[in-house]
Order: C-alpha cells, then structure tokens, then sequence
C-alpha cells in the first residue's frame, strides 16, 4: 500500500493526499502541539505541512515504509521557519518605540491553568532544550518514531538521533529537577539557558 500510496503522491493523485491527510493529520498535529505549538497554531502547522508535502511531492522517494517520517521532517521545517519567523517578529518589534503599556494578564492566567507541577517542568525543560536534541526528542519520545525514521526525519545518521536523544533526556531530567526545585531557568542569547 505505501509503495502505491508514494505512486499517486508522486503522480499528483490529489485523492492520494486526502488519504494520506486522514492517516497522519493527528500525528503531525501531535508533533506540533509537543513542539510548543498553541493549538491553533498546531493546526496551522498541519495545514502547511501538507501544503509543502503537496509542492514537494515529486521530491518522495519511492520506495520505503511509512510516510510519517517524510510528513514529521516536513512538520518540523515548518516548525523551524515559524520560529524563526517569530524571532524576526519580536526583534522587529523591540526597535519600535515604547507606548505606555496595560498590564497583559494572559500570562497569569495560563500560569494559573497549569496546576501539574511534574507537567510544566518538563514542559519548561523542553523548551530549554538544544532545538536540535529538542527535535529528536519529540519525534522519539512523543512521536514515538524509532531511531532510524526520526533519522530519516531530520536527514541526519542514526547514530546522531541516539546520542541526541540520550543527552536530551539526561538534560532534560536535570532540568525538570531544577525548575521542581525552583531554580528557574534563565534564557540566555542563542536559544541556550542557564
């Protein structure tokens, strides 16, 4: 069936891609939402996967197993690009001038809404992550892809993805540690954090 189903994404078989939608959406809507993604976003993330899978399609390879781990690494370009796209927007947003400001108590009340202390530090530990052993862990853990598909994901060895995910789960307990320990981590330039 996967070989078939590679046929008719590759021919432009745009009933193929409906097919291919309702198999692997939710995993690719998962992949995003543990990504750090809002839900909204998370849906929008899924709608522009499968846009570029579509713009892509003569790119698949046709032979192989699953089409997640080609959806997953597309899902997680994606997730790139927005974060990126996001950075620029804030940067472009600190030059401007500053107004007076009404206090925002978005914050507050999602603070409030995650009464789960294990939930929010492992939460605030993977966004503490590498964004690269942050990637791995995702596809491994909450995608539950194994090494050699999250591999094929991010077009790395599998070797990488071992020693990625091995370093981000030793990484990721010392933080979920700390920040149950109340030493919050401080964001520092580059992504990387105290």
């Amino acid at each position: 069936m996967t070989a078939e189903m590679r046929t008719r994404i590759r021919a432009g078989d745009s009933e193929a891609l409906g097919e291919l939608f309702d198999e692997h959406a939710d995993a690719v809507h998962r992949h995003a939402l543990w990504s750090g993604s809002e839900p909204g976003h998370a849906e929008d993330v899924v709608s522009l996967t499968f846009l570029e899978a579509w713009r892509i399609r003569e790119s698949l390879r046709p032979g192989g197993d699953s089409l997640r781990p080609w959806l997953l690494g597309i899902a997680t370009n994606v997730l790139r690009n927005r974060r990126r796209t996001a950075r620029r927007h804030r940067e472009a947003l600190r030059r401007l001038p500053v107004r007076d400001a009404v206090p925002d108590i978005a914050d507050e009340v999602v603070d409030r809404m995650h009464d789960a202390d294990q939930v929010a530090a492992a939460m605030a530990g993977l966004r503490v992550l590498r964004p690269a052993d942050r990637e791995v862990f995702l596809l491994c853990v909450w995608s539950q892809l194994d090494y050699t598909a999250a591999a094929e994901a991010l077009g790395v060895p599998v070797g990488t993805v071992r020693s990625r995910l091995s370093r981000a789960r030793a990484r990721l307990r010392a933080l979920a540690q700390q920040e149950l320990a109340g030493t919050r981590m401080i964001p520092i330039e580059q992504g990387e954090y105290r």
